[in-house]
Parts: structure tokens; C-alpha cells; sequence
């Protein structure tokens, strides 16, 4: 399901295994595009609805450029091998600073079950097993998850962090949980479909400052 109104959004991790799906869903939906991307040529398509930004997101002119005339952000990138230690972080505030110069208020960001929403969250034995090797194996990406929540909790914009578990390629199925770690939630979900649930973010106000978790 994705939203029926066509916007532009700035989309940052557009050539990600999940930006890929946000960016063609987008497209597919009658939305423009503003993508950032390191290596333009990843996004290997032409059409008269996107624009390609040559650039970094810790490059605060590129992403300027990239928010410039969009009426809200979709950001799903995040540390890949060999990543400096606050990409998401920093990358954020650039997103941050680059809106708020806009005046553009929405923003969907992308996480994981580790970044816990302590009011809603009911981890159970799974789930604390998992925050735990995360925080023994990922202690960089897990601390870089928190600074970026940070960011946008400081920020007084209308943000909304998706957190997803286990992402698998599955072929979409068109159908997907809205829960809470241990709450009416499972261990994984197909790419696709949490692609889906971040676009009905751009018209839905109900998870605004919150961090939802979409399973399978």
C-alpha cells in the first residue's frame, strides 16, 4: 500500500537493498523524486519524475540540493562496511539543518529493533538476546542509531523512525504488522513491504514522533 497523494520527496539511501524499493514504489506511485547518491549511475533508470543528486549526506551543500523543493524526506541510509563511526548522525543533522532552511517539517527515517521505544516495547527473551549481540557485535551502528534519534528528537520536525526486524528480498506480499518489539510483532519482513509502510508515512500522522515496528 503506499499514499495516493503525489509529493516530492527527498530520498537519501535510494540505492540501498531497501532504498531501492522505496525509490521504484515512489515512482510507481506518481511521486517525484530528489535522490541522493554517491555513485548516480546506481540508480540506473531515466524518468521525467527524478532527479539524481551527485553527492554525500555528510556533504551538507548535496543534501541542501537534494531537499531543495520537496515537500517531505524519506532517509534510509545507513553504515555500510567502512562507514565513519556517526554517518547517521552527522548525515541526519546535515538532513536536519537542510529541512529546517526549506521549511520542509516531515520526515520517515529508517532503523532497527535495537533502538528501543521504552513506552511501547515489550522485548522478550528473543528480543533481549538480539539487543544484546548487537550491542556486543554493532556497538558502533547501534550508538550511531541512537545519535541520529537524537538528532531528530531535538529537532522539533515531525519525524517518524520505522524500525524493521530481520529484513529479508521475499517478494512483497502486500501485507505487514504495525507493532512493537514483542507487541503484535514477528522476527522479519520482506524489504518491499517495509518500503510500502514508510510511504503511507508521508499522509499518515499517527506514528509522528514515535518509532513504530513493521514485521511480517
Amino acid at each position: 500500500m503506499t499514499t495516493s497523494e503525489p509529493r516530492t520527496i527527498a530520498l537519501f539511501g535510494g540505492t540501498g537493498k531497501t532504498g531501492r524499493h522505496v525509490f521504484t514504489q515512489s515512482l510507481d506511485a506518481g511521486h517525484a523524486v530528489r535522490a541522493l547518491a554517491r555513485r548516480p549511475e546506481a540508480l540506473d533508470i531515466a524518468h521525467g519524475r527524478l532527479t539524481v543528486v551527485a553527492g554525500d549526506v555528510l556533504d551538507p551543500a548535496a543534501v541542501h540540493e537534494t531537499v531543495r523543493g520537496a515537500d517531505a524526506v524519506v532517509s534510509v541510509f545507513g553504515q555500510v562496511k567502512g562507514s565513519p563511526a556517526t554517518l547517521q548522525t552527522e548525515g541526519t543533522q546535515n538532513i536536519v539543518d537542510a529541512m529546517k532552511a526549506e521549511g520542509i517539517r516531515r520526515i520517515i527515517s529508517l532503523s532497527g529493533g535495537g533502538l528501543p521505544a521504552e513506552q511501547h516495547d515489550r522485548p522478550r527473551l528473543p528480543d533481549h538476546i538480539i539487543r544484546w549481540l548487537l550491542r556486543r557485535l554493532s556497538p558502533q551502528v547501534l550508538s550511531d542509531a541512537h545519535g541520529h534519534l537524537a538528532v531528530l528528537r531535538a529537532s522539533g520536525l515531525d519525524f517518524t523512525v520505522v524500525r524493521g526486524p530481520r529484513l529479508t528480498d521475499a517478494p512483497a506480499t502486500g501485507s505487514y504488522r504495525v507493532g512493537w518489539v514483542g507487541v503484535n510483532a514477528s522476527t522479519q519482513i520482506a524489504r518491499a513491504d517495509l518500503a510500502a509502510f514508510i510511504l503511507t508515512q508521508l499522509d499518515d500522522d499517527t506514528f509522528v514522533g514515535e518509532l513504530p515496528f513493521v514485521s511480517r
